[in-house]
């Protein structure tokens, strides 16, 4: 089930995160810094990865309400605007993402359960650009846009750009190199469909229930 982390849990965390790494950050400090005591902390969130994905609901919410509105011709535009929308709301706590990056490539248990957290995030975006997250190619399409943002956030988090010039760009390219890859996926899968396709054409039909075989009838 998932767990309803209050507001001053998660802007505390996000504080102490912008100030130090993820694993410098302990839980009798986000208490504190909450205002709250250890055991009120315990009841309010299982840990520092509850509360992480708790924040990050957070920016998607902010971020899909406001894609709803949005009026984009194509899916690659819509998508494109979601994504810069997401940077947008990140802004405030680019000090934080960037401690949160660092630490991931200091330690791959932590990048993985980073990976794991953000494949939801991403499932949504691609669904409020109007792209399928469904079968080999939705679950390749989610990966890759996690991939990809993963690989965008140096190029983010130095942009000092008011209008984030230099993210923009960097994220038309790799937007443009993923819709190759895309459509590779999409053929192998069809290829993938048919193969299946022959060998279930392939496969002998069940003999009847009480069928006699005819060898044995015939000795």
């Amino acid at each position: 089930m998932q767990q309803t982390v209050p507001e001053n849990v998660i802007d505390a965390f996000m504080a102490l995160l912008g100030e130090k790494p993820f694993e410098a950050i302990d839980l009798p400090e986000i208490a504190e810094r909450a205002g709250l005591t250890l055991g009120a902390l315990r009841e309010a969130a299982d840990g520092k990865f509850a509360i992480l994905a708790a924040f990050m609901r957070r920016i998607d919410r902010a971020v899909l309400d406001e894609a709803d509105k949005a009026g984009e011709d194509t899916r690659r535009d819509r998508l494109f605007d979601i994504l810069m929308r997401r940077f947008d709301k990140l802004v405030t706590h680019k000090r934080a993402v960037a401690h949160l990056a660092a630490s991931a490539r200091r330690d791959p248990a932590l990048a993985l359960g980073l990976n794991a957290l953000a494949l939801p995030s991403a499932r949504y975006m691609l669904a409020a650009a109007g792209i399928g997250t469904d079968g080999l190619r939705g679950c390749a399409r989610t990966q890759g846009l996690v991939t990809m943002l993963v690989r965008l956030m140096p190029t983010w988090i130095d942009d000092t750009d008011p209008d984030q010039s230099r993210t923009m760009a960097a994220l038309d390219k790799a937007l443009s190199r993923a819709e190759g890859w895309d459509h590779r996926v999409g053929r192998i899968e069809k290829a993938v469909c048919r193969i299946g396709r022959r060998f279930e054409r392939r496969r002998p039909s069940p003999s009847p229930a009480g069928a006699t075989d005819t060898t044995d009838a015939a000795a």
